[in-house]
């Protein structure tokens, strides 16, 4: 987490999603054996760097689910989602949902963070593009496996809009800027 935090230091408020498979994590196939211990411990190392940081985190439940999200009652205030009623477990949700709401202050389920999330990572292959804002950009970690689960990390960035005559950097607006003095 710290080295994705070093690549994409995300600032405070912003949102973070966590989607994985502990059965995957173990050399299983996905949803075949969820495991809390593994779950906890993923949790553990993953958290404290977003959280130290005012980072929002949203895990992502499995697709018994319908993908729907454990966040703090913060997250979906700050971010305007809406509350859905089901409680996650380690078969209908997943085990790293489920570790999640048992360790958050103040849990709430929701269906969608309507795509935007600014970051994220995926171990085990469980799909989480559907919540990054729409132009995520993979990071390359320097682990590339999660026990025996592909680890893959993304960040997002604003969309580029214009044409031949835009520019996209601050340093880009200031050069073409002396043209006109």
């Amino acid at each position: 987490m710290e080295e994705y935090l070093e690549l994409f230091p995300m600032p405070k408020g912003s949102l973070f999603v966590l989607g994985g498979s502990t059965s995957e994590v173990l050399g299983q196939r996905l949803g075949s054996r969820p495991s809390l211990a593994a779950a906890e411990a993923i949790l553990e190392g993953l958290l404290p760097p977003l959280l130290e940081r005012g980072v929002f985190v949203a895990v992502q439940a499995c697709e018994h689910l319908n993908r729907a999200l454990v966040v703090e009652r913060g997250a979906l205030e700050a971010y305007g989602l809406e509350e859905v009623t089901v409680f996650p477990h380690p078969k209908a949700g997943g085990a790293l949902a489920t570790a999640a709401f048992l360790r958050f202050r103040e849990p709430v389920m929701v269906e969608s963070l309507r795509a935007r999330a600014h970051g994220g990572m995926d171990i085990g292959g469980v799909l989480i593009g559907m919540h990054l804002r729409p132009v995520a950009v993979p990071l390359r970690l320097s682990v590339r496996k999660l026990g025996e689960a592909v680890l893959i990390a993304a960040k997002t960035r604003p969309k580029l809009v214009g044409g031949a005559r835009a520019v996209y950097t601050r340093e880009e607006m200031l050069k073409r800027l002396e043209e006109y003095r």
